[in-house]
């Protein structure tokens, strides 16, 4: 019973360090990246991306969370953590981030060099830029937007082993998006982040300037989102009826944006942060749907 018990404990602190979740909806950016760039779905390379992508990602929060232990102790989101509480030590943390790292990155080069190529640069970008300048600069956020963006062209840099204008597209609807969405988080953990030493505001504040950044940056992901519709982006392009859709979707994001700019609340954080995580999910799904209509 007792070692049913330690398993059971093992497999979630597994999941804790590797971000299961986040991780999981990670993976699901680079599938659907992949559906849109093929006509013949091989199921081979869809298990190997699904598996290399997932170590990569698991990767990248385990060394997150090696790197930044001291400061999850004091956050109430992250102390109780494996690496925080003692349940794992920092050695075997890293062993498994070494491991998934290297089995990850052998893992996307099976499918081809480019694949394995966007894997590496974006581990490197999150575990080397990204989480030591989050307690130096708010401008962390702009550096972890780069990896944050690659999964979804990651897909179809593994479907077709070329970058070009599609990858470019998915990338930067990704890349746009990723900011309304962890300003929101920055505004709804601002006390706790400031605990912790860090600040992802852009401004360094919860404020009116900062809310402005929200909007902007909210209008250029329902720009670049639609931008398909037209027939520009190569191989890559939208119905008119799903481009109205993501319109919609957008719209509501930047409601919420706008609302939270005039009340400067958290619950106005909390529905645009909502509605961020509803928006880059279904308009993956719509893009893939689309695919298949053409």
């Amino acid at each position: 019973m007792e070692t049913a018990i330690v398993r059971h404990n093992m497999f979630d602190d597994l999941k804790q360090l590797t971000k299961f979740g986040l991780s999981v909806s990670v993976v699901f950016s680079s599938i659907a990246g992949y559906l849109l760039a093929v006509d013949v779905i091989d199921y081979k390379i869809l298990a190997l991306l699904s598996i290399g992508g997932y170590c990569l990602v698991g990767a990248s929060n385990a060394f997150n969370q090696i790197i930044e232990r001291v400061p999850d102790s004091v956050m109430k989101r992250t102390m109780d953590r494996p690496i925080p509480t003692g349940r794992m030590s920092v050695n075997l943390a890293m062993f498994i981030a070494i491991f998934m790292t290297i089995a990850g990155l052998a893992i996307l080069y099976s499918i081809n060099e480019k694949t394995a190529l966007f894997g590496a640069i974006s581990i490197f970008l999150y575990t080397s830029a990204y989480t030591p300048l989050k307690p130096i600069t708010p401008l962390s956020v702009f550096v972890g937007a780069i990896p944050g963006a690659i999964p979804f062209m990651l897909g179809w840099v593994a479907a077709t082993g070329k970058f070009g204008i599609e990858p470019g597209m998915l990338f930067m609807i990704q890349f746009f998006w990723q900011f309304p969405h962890f300003w929101a988080i920055g505004w709804l953990q601002f006390d706790e982040y400031k605990k912790a030493g860090f600040n992802l505001m852009p401004t360094g504040e919860k404020n009116k300037k900062a809310t402005k950044l929200i909007i902007i940056y909210t209008i250029l992901m329902l720009i670049v989102s639609i931008v398909p519709v037209f027939k520009i982006t190569g191989a890559l392009y939208l119905l008119p009826g799903s481009a109205i859709l993501i319109f919609v979707l957008g719209l509501v994001m930047l409601f919420y944006g706008v609302k939270l700019h005039k009340e400067q609340t958290n619950l106005m954080a909390r529905k645009l942060m909502l509605s961020s995580v509803l928006y880059i999910t279904l308009i993956q799904i719509i893009f893939v749907i689309d695919k298949f209509l053409h």
